[in-house]
Order: structure tokens, then sequence, then C-alpha cells
């Protein structure tokens, strides 16, 4: 069946850096576009950033310069590299797999920034 798992999550001072990682496994993963999104308490979930099969990349302007989404189609993974983490960056991170008739989320890894 599929699964997505993350892993990489935690707490960290501002200014700090974490790197998120997903494992992906029962579907075939290099035709998926790969996205992390996140949900603050309180908040809906929002796009952090995306890749495509190409490795086209997107990122919610709040992030960009300072994450960097990646992918290795060999082993089925999807990583984000944050750097400069703010305390607003503070949210469960989830990894997603879509394409079109598909989207499929990982339980979620949670993110504490602290100031």
């Amino acid at each position: 069946q599929v699964q997505l798992v993350e892993s990489g999550g935690g707490l960290v001072q501002a200014g700090g850096s974490l790197r998120l990682s997903c494992a992906a496994s029962g579907f075939i993963f290099s035709i998926y576009t790969m996205g992390w999104y996140r949900q603050a308490p309180g908040n809906q979930r929002e796009l952090v950033a995306t890749t495509t099969p190409g490795s086209s990349t997107n990122y919610t302007d709040s992030v960009k310069g300072r994450f960097t989404i990646s992918r290795d189609n060999a082993k089925k993974m999807v990583y984000l590299q944050m750097n400069s983490l703010e305390p607003e960056d503070t949210a469960v991170y989830y990894c997603n797999a879509r394409r079109v008739g598909a989207n499929y989320w990982g339980q979620g890894t949670q993110v504490t920034v602290s100031s």
C-alpha cells in the first residue's frame, strides 16, 4: 500500500536548521509531484514547496531563499532543507504525493522553532 513516512522534525532555536525526509513506497515515485505542506494550530494546511517529476521546484514566498526541496527518485525520497528557521515556521509538516487522480499524505512531523 501507499506509504509516506516523514522524519527529521524537532525543536530548534530561531536561526537554526533542520532537514526533513520523506520515505515513499507503494507507488511509482518518479511520476509524482512531491511536496511539503505545513499546518500550524488554528491555521489551514498550506503549501511549503513542491518538486515535479522533472525536478522543477516551487516555494511559497515566506520560505524562498531559506528552504530547499529536493528528491531522489532512485531512493524514493524527498527532502526539505530548512535554514534560518523562524518561530513562524512552527507547524506540523506533511509530505504529499500527487498526480492526476491520486493524492497521498504522510502522517506529519512536528517542527517547533523557539525564539
